[in-house]
């Protein structure tokens, strides 16, 4: 299954709530990546523009849209960005297809 990374940030309303009852939200997060059929690999805290980040598996990028709609749609979150994570052996494939695509940029073109 492909790996996304999934990162958030929390609205003041929502550390607050947090603040005052603390709480794991990871095995709530756990259980919705589940039941849309995939899976959490780990997530964690995290300081600077994102407060969470969590790598999940997923059975494909519309389970995983609507993983990170669903997120933006509770309210909880100011921001929720999604990327799909590629293997490095993935990465070595996309390459060579980059390479045989025989795309360039026109004479004089800017990019």
């Amino acid at each position: 299954m492909p790996l996304f990374l999934t990162q958030v940030s929390y609205t003041q309303q929502a550390w607050q709530s947090l603040v005052e009852t603390p709480q794991n939200r990871l095995e709530v997060v756990r259980l919705v990546v589940e039941k849309l059929g995939g899976k959490v690999v780990n997530g964690w805290a995290a300081f600077g523009d994102y407060d969470v980040i969590v790598v999940s598996e997923m059975p494909d990028h519309i389970v995983a849209a609507g993983f990170a709609m669903a997120i933006a749609a509770g309210g909880a979150c100011k921001n929720v960005k999604t990327t799909l994570l590629l293997s490095m052996a993935e990465t070595a494939e996309a390459l060579k297809k980059a390479g045989g695509s025989e795309y360039r940029f026109a004479q004089g073109a800017k990019p």
